[in-house]
């Protein structure tokens, strides 16, 4: 390869490197190491109770305040080894279960949810007994919403729990019953 045509090259390549760079982010803040941009500060304050006050200048500077002092307190508790204490990474571990926890929950009874059908037979017949232990006088009509309401979350809970035995069939649990004899 010729000189001139090496250099031709690696230009080129230089150029098309270049154009595919992002573009630099806007920093709203920084505190110390911590850099916060302007997207992540926009997702952030949206999600807050700032958002929702009536003059967004005001609420923007005062949550930018909040978020500081938060960063700055973060800082602190990681400089004198806070992060690193058994209590505070239990903490963190259950917080993190629950939070898993609580995804999945969620996920499943979605997925339940689409699929649960109550027939009109059932309702009517929850009705029926509504009205034969005199439970209420309005008509089917009126008592339709909540009748199929309450059957689909009854239905929702008995999947849910059936969904809940198959974990623990499919799952090797062993228990120390004589330990929990002793207190």
């Amino acid at each position: 390869m010729r000189p001139r045509t090496g250099m031709l090259l690696l230009g080129v390549l230089l150029l098309i490197g270049c154009g595919k760079a992002e573009p630099p982010q806007t920093i709203v803040v920084s505190v110390n190491d911590y850099q916060v941009t302007a997207e992540e500060f926009e997702e952030v304050f949206a999600s807050s109770p700032y958002a929702l006050r009536n003059d967004a200048q005001i609420a923007r500077r005062d949550f930018l305040d909040n978020l500081v002092n938060q960063k700055l307190i973060v800082q602190e508790a990681i400089a004198k080894g806070l992060d690193k204490q058994k209590d505070f990474l239990r903490s963190v571990e259950r917080f993190w279960e629950q939070s898993l926890m609580t995804v999945a929950l969620g996920a499943k009874t979605r997925e339940i949810n689409g699929s649960i059908r109550v027939h009109e037979d059932n309702i009517r017949r929850l009705y029926d007994e509504m009205v034969r232990e005199g439970l209420t006088e309005k008509t089917y009509e009126e008592m339709f919403p909540q009748i199929k309401w309450q059957a689909e979350r009854q239905l929702e809970a008995q999947m849910l729990g059936e969904w809940m035995e198959g974990l623990k069939k499919n799952a090797q649990v062993v228990i120390n019953r004589e330990y929990l004899k002793k207190k």
